[in-house]
């Protein structure tokens, strides 16, 4: 309340003063008649204390005033009085006046006293206040920045910084074990320390755009350990600023790519060796087709001339290079991962066991053969042959790694993959070994470390593995050899026994219709059949076959269909053929896959596959075959 009077403008406070004051006169005349002389100026003395303690000094001195001034005027101007009760007038006035002046200072100073207490009180509260929640905001910001702190300590990343010298102020421990460095051996160094020479043009860019407060975009680049081995690295490079809003660093974050640039380069690698597959393959399926013309055309004419003519060894000179050719094909395909004609289920020790005559017959003599083969292991279903050609290249691969005298070591073994049954081979030699580069490219077509290539290789390798569901990995060094270790799929199932080959006459009788696009193959499979003594009818795609049957279903005996043409393929002709007569023999001719046809023609009546390229003996005992089966079972 007296801080809320004291607060009036001065004109108030005396006003209301002497206002006050002039009530109590009042009053104390109005209660004479009981009070009488009695105490005269109680009532206006405790008004003007209340004045000094509430309003003021100043005013209640202008009320004490008032309270006087009707007895001095009495004294002065009413009545005469004798000199000795005017002298004890003026001396009780004069003392009442010093001990009112004195009451009413002390009172006035108490109240100062008080508002500045209580001034002072509110002004501690505001500034404990003020303090508290600064405190609490100090300890929030040390939370924050210790919780950072713990955050960029614990990052796998490099988290760094720089002032805008390239000068490094700060070094987490993702630095260190991504760059090699400690921190006390970063902190006041350079950033061009973890800079390759070649690449110092990247950080004098950067410290330019920072300098003139242009962002930097995040980038990928290379950056060196401390061992110099270069390192890839996202990095991503942040301004920091003053309180002013300068740019006073950056903040570098660098993240190790190194196994992501690795990846992604496998990657294409895999995409390259695809691309090349699809080639192959295609290549291989063309070449299928012309070598069936030659390698039958061949065969008719060493067997219309008889083993006795002339020209019977150029004849048989272009069968063998004929069969090499095939060969190659074969392993284009295998490169391709189409090379798988015909599955079995194979024990891998017996198959190897069974060709180490021809290992060592094809490997230097001064190269030991080390067997080291498991008993009972899991069979594999594999094409043999693709078997034979895979342990056969790995093999010699590994013996012509050796110079001089030294150890090639096969290995099979079994093992349990979660819950995939593996059977596993490996092939070890202790020959010169491969650096990082040649190991990259061990599986590319052509690619050979010999004076000249040798062909598919290692590429048709891969090829067969990937077509049996397989894997290959490779541990090699310069001077510690080579260990080549090819998985399988392996089975408990029981060995699949071979049929025996049908012991047929070549010549037969029937209508055989030939469905080819190539004309080379239509003419071969003609004149081969014919001369066995098939009466031949030739179209050049399924439609046409399709259109041939529907004409007259019950005047073929047999149908030799091959499987890739244009307009409609042989899978789509084999069912349409079905459709208008299911008992009617087909041979599906291809130069892919036998296990993928007969996937895909599983129970489809097929009565054969054969396997392009091939021979008119091949052509005319697989027809005898088909057509006398197909009349038995009728």
């Amino acid at each position: 309340m007296s801080l809320k009077f004291r607060r009036y403008p001065a004109p108030a406070r005396y006003g209301v003063a002497l206002l006050l004051v002039g009530a109590a006169i009042l009053i104390r005349y109005a209660l004479h008649p009981l009070m009488g002389d009695r105490f005269p100026f109680l009532i206006q003395f405790l008004t003007t204390l209340a004045v000094a303690r509430f309003i003021g000094f100043g005013p209640a001195m202008a009320g004490f005033l008032l309270a006087l001034a009707p007895s001095i005027f009495r004294m002065a101007f009413v009545g005469a009085q004798p000199p000795a009760a005017i002298n004890r007038f003026w001396l009780t006035i004069s003392g009442a006046g010093v001990f009112g002046t004195v009451l009413i200072w002390l009172l006035d100073r108490q109240a100062n006293m008080g508002e500045q207490v209580a001034s002072t009180r509110q002004l501690a509260a505001e500034r404990l206040e003020q303090l508290s929640i600064e405190v609490a905001q100090r300890e929030h910001e040390q939370a924050v920045a210790a919780q950072l702190r713990a955050i960029v300590e614990s990052s796998e990343d490099a988290i760094i910084s720089k002032d805008l010298d390239g000068i490094i102020c700060s070094w987490n421990h993702g630095a260190e074990q991504l760059f090699g460095y400690t921190e006390a051996e970063a902190i006041g160094k350079p950033i061009s320390l973890v800079v390759p020479t070649d690449r110092h043009f990247e950080e004098v860019g950067i410290l330019e755009r920072l300098r003139a407060g242009l962002p930097v975009k995040h980038f990928e680049t290379i950056r060196q350990h401390k061992d110099g081995r270069p390192i890839h690295v996202s990095l991503t490079i942040s301004p920091v600023r003053d309180r002013t809003g300068n740019v006073a660093g950056a903040s570098h974050i660098a993240r190790d790519i190194t196994e992501r640039i690795k990846l992604e380069e496998q990657m294409r690698q895999t995409q390259k060796l695809e691309s090349l597959g699809v080639l192959a393959g295609g290549l291989a399926h063309d070449f299928n087709n012309l070598l069936t013309g030659v390698m039958g055309n061949a065969s008719l004419v060493a067997e219309d001339l008889g083993p006795d003519s002339p020209a019977a060894p150029r004849l048989k000179e272009i069968l063998a290079a004929s069969d090499r050719a095939a060969l190659l094909v074969r392993q284009m395909l295998a490169y391709a991962g189409k090379g798988r004609f015909v599955v079995q289920r194979l024990d891998l020790s017996t198959q190897i066991l069974e060709i180490v005559p021809l290992i060592r017959t094809s490997i230097s003599p001064s190269v030991q053969l080390d067997l080291k083969l498991a008993k009972d292991l899991p069979l594999v279903d594999s094409d043999p042959s693709q078997m034979q050609q895979l342990i056969l290249n790995l093999v010699i691969n590994g013996s012509e790694a050796i110079e001089g005298h030294g150890t090639v070591s096969i290995t099979t073994a079994a093992r349990q993959s979660d819950s995939e049954l593996q059977v596993v081979l490996e092939v070890r030699d202790n020959g010169c070994g491969m650096d990082d580069e040649t190991r990259a490219r061990i599986f590319d077509p052509f690619f050979s470390t010999k004076f000249t290539g040798r062909g598919l290789g290692l590429a048709a390798v891969l090829g067969i593995i990937r077509s049996h569901n397989g894997s290959i990995s490779v541990d090699s060094a310069l001077g510690m050899g080579s260990t080549f270790t090819v998985v399988l799929p392996g089975t408990m199932s029981s060995l699949m026994e071979a049929p025996p080959p049908g012991q047929f006459e070549m010549r037969g009788d029937g209508h055989v219709l030939v469905v080819d696009d190539e004309d080379v193959v239509c003419n071969m499979a003609r004149a081969a059949l014919e001369g066995c003594g098939y009466s031949v009818e030739v179209v050049s795609d399924g439609e046409l076959a399709v259109a041939a049957v529907a004409a007259h279903p019950s005047q073929f005996d047999a149908v030799l269909l091959d499987l890739t043409m244009p307009s409609m393929g042989g899978d789509e002709a084999l069912r349409e053929i079905h459709a208008i007569r299911s008992d009617i023999p087909v041979i599906l001719s291809s130069g892919f896959s036998e296990t993928e046809a007969l996937l895909r023609f599983a129970d489809r009546g097929l009565a054969g596959f054969l396997q392009k390229p091939y021979t008119a003996s091949a052509l005319a005992r697989k027809m005898k075959f088909a057509i006398v089966h197909r009349r038995r079972m009728g």
